[in-house]
């Protein structure tokens, strides 16, 4: 296959952001996989560099229309001298890591990449360089379009999101019979064309403790839960429950299913970064563009210190190339299908799915 071209954003400046893409990009064998292209400074990337103490050639592309595949590319995204405040949450950072995030998603939008992997931002930083949004997921959904799910990805579990940076507050009012189809649709169409899974099964969870026993710990399992998930099973869609929470991950149950869809943001990660912390993916499912990240954020705890582990990251790349693949071998697939029926009436698309079952 061709290599892809992979847009990486730099995230904020003041955390690990760049410390994990050096280290991931740094390994002369990814050139032979993906060209990867990196959104930021080659000032900031030079900096950083002496921390990490790596060295490998890089081409300075003027766009990414302009790039050479053949090596690591960096795309200047600003020419302002840049005051790195390792550690801290500066009104600076939020605003370069936001020129990043928006340079890429721009070129993800033209074609002119092919997927992007987006290194940490921190939340605060970002309102105060006036971001508009909870985070990349929110962001990315209104740029690309498509039906988002923010999915966790961790070798064959995957865990997806009703509701993603919410207030737990205002969970339980933002959920709607409505919301909870369409995630169980959109994850349920990305296991199809991002993962390759023919039928997946998809498993749900309730909202309140012991999916809410019957009505009495909460209502929403019965007015809510439960009528998506029978809307769900009338349109094919092999998706089961409400579960407890509690029960289905300390049982080992999810291990059963080829994706879970949580009803808010602790209630899916809590249990995904246990089970996977330092080696977990972010993948924003259903939209227009492949966007991938890992599973931590800054750790500003820990910037400048060389100590970052770069598994999660060098995993996001690694899961922007394989989705991006999966997908577009998906489209090719389904692009002009021909359904030719037989004697008795089976298609031969069904006739295959019959001799992998026997």
């Amino acid at each position: 296959m061709d290599k892809l071209k992979i847009g990486i954003s730099i995230g904020d400046i003041n955390g690990i952001g760049l410390e994990v893409i050096l280290k991931t990009i740094s390994n002369k064998h990814l050139l032979n996989i993906c060209t990867p292209v990196v959104y930021g400074s080659t000032k900031v990337v030079s900096y950083n560099k002496n921390i990490v103490e790596v060295e490998f050639p890089f081409f300075v592309a003027r766009s990414a229309e302009n790039l050479d595949p053949n090596q690591v590319n960096i795309i200047n995204c600003w020419q302002d001298n840049v005051n790195i405040t390792l550690g801290k949450p500066t009104e600076e950072g939020g605003a370069f890591a936001f020129k990043s995030l928006e340079a890429a998603t721009q070129d993800l939008k033209n074609n002119l990449i092919d997927a992007l992997v987006t290194a940490p931002i921190n939340k605060h930083a970002m309102q105060l360089a006036n971001f508009p949004f909870p985070g990349h997921t929110e962001y990315l959904t209104h740029e690309l379009g498509g039906k988002s799910v923010m999915l966790m990805v961790y070798d064959d579990l995957r865990v997806g999101l009703v509701t993603n940076h919410l207030p737990l507050k205002e969970v339980a009012a933002t959920l709607s019979k409505e919301l909870i189809l369409k995630k169980i649709k959109t994850l349920e169409s990305t296991l199809k064309m991002d993962f390759g899974i023919e039928r997946p099964t998809i498993a749900v969870l309730g909202l309140n403790p012991h999916a809410g026993d019957g009505g009495v710990l909460g209502e929403e399992e019965e007015t809510m839960i439960k009528p998506a998930l029978q809307e769900a099973k009338e349109k094919g869609i092999m998706a089961m429950g409400p579960f407890p929470a509690d029960a289905f991950f300390g049982s080992g149950q999810f291990r059963k299913f080829d994706a879970i869809l949580a009803m808010y943001h602790d209630q899916g990660l809590v249990p995904f970064k246990t089970l996977s912390f330092g080696n977990g993916v972010n993948f924003t499912a259903g939209l227009t563009g492949v966007r991938t990240s890992p599973d931590h954020g800054t750790a500003y705890d820990i910037a400048g210190k060389n100590e970052a582990n770069a598994d999660s990251f060098r995993n996001a790349l690694y899961a922007a190339i394989d989705i991006t693949r999966s997908r577009r071998q998906y489209k090719e697939w389904h692009s002009n299908p021909l359904e030719r029926r037989n004697l008795a009436g089976v298609t031969d698309d069904e006739e295959i799915l019959d001799e992998d079952k026997s």
